[in-house]
């Protein structure tokens, strides 16, 4: 199949938070000024942790791949889901949280109604054309009504946000390079997941889609 080379810019054509719950919300575009922070930090952290296939804990390899930074990381083997402060692969703490990742997350937070928000640990999953992401809830966090701030760069993902069951049809949310997704409170718990990665090629970051997760994780 040819690749298609995609544009940089958001799907949304205004800056106004596209609510998709009482305390969820899509940031059109948030996240462009602080690319070119984002990215070179981005290449730092994976030259000390690189990106790898972890395992689940029934023994089958995740098609993203997926690294971390900040004083934890969350890990998955044959052992469980959990949170480390060091990377299991070097045995050497997680790379420090980038500045541009702290000053992005406050901004993304306290505009979706989450002030004073505080992280500790960064998911950086690496998606490639095929990969996805099945629904989930994230509750490996022992503060379950705060924030989770959702980076998108590179290549457009569909998003899939549901309710607090896996019953019922989730809502599917086109995200592209610079969105940012934030939800808590209430809607901590919501199972959310992205659709395979269809084939492309964006201009910064090639037939990739990154995507990181700021959480307040002890």
């Amino acid at each position: 199949m040819q690749r298609m080379s995609l544009p940089q810019g958001t799907l949304f054509d205004s800056d106004t938070p596209l609510a998709l719950g009482s305390h969820a919300f899509v940031l059109p575009g948030l996240a462009l000024p602080y690319v070119p922070e984002l990215l070179p930090a981005l290449d730092a952290i994976q030259r000390v942790a690189p990106f790898r296939h972890m395992v689940t804990p029934g023994g089958f390899e995740m098609s993203v791949q997926l690294t971390n930074c900040g004083a934890l990381g969350w890990v998955t083997d044959r052992h469980g889901y959990r949170y480390t402060a060091h990377d299991p692969a070097t045995g050497q703490p997680w790379p420090p949280m980038p500045p541009s990742f702290l000053h992005l997350a406050r901004e993304a937070a306290a505009r979706a109604g989450f002030d004073d928000f505080t992280q500790d640990a960064c998911l950086i999953n690496c998606y490639e054309p095929g990969s996805r992401m099945s629904l989930h809830q994230d509750r490996n966090e022992q503060d379950l009504f705060a924030p989770v701030v959702s980076v998108s760069l590179g290549l457009p993902a569909i998003f899939q946000f549901g309710g607090l069951t896996r019953s019922g049809r989730p809502a599917r949310v086109p995200l592209v390079h610079g969105d940012v997704v934030v939800w808590g409170g209430p809607d901590r718990l919501r199972y959310h997941g992205v659709l395979p990665i269809e084939d492309g090629l964006h201009p910064l970051l090639g037939a990739r889609r990154i995507n990181f997760t700021l959480r307040r994780a002890a």
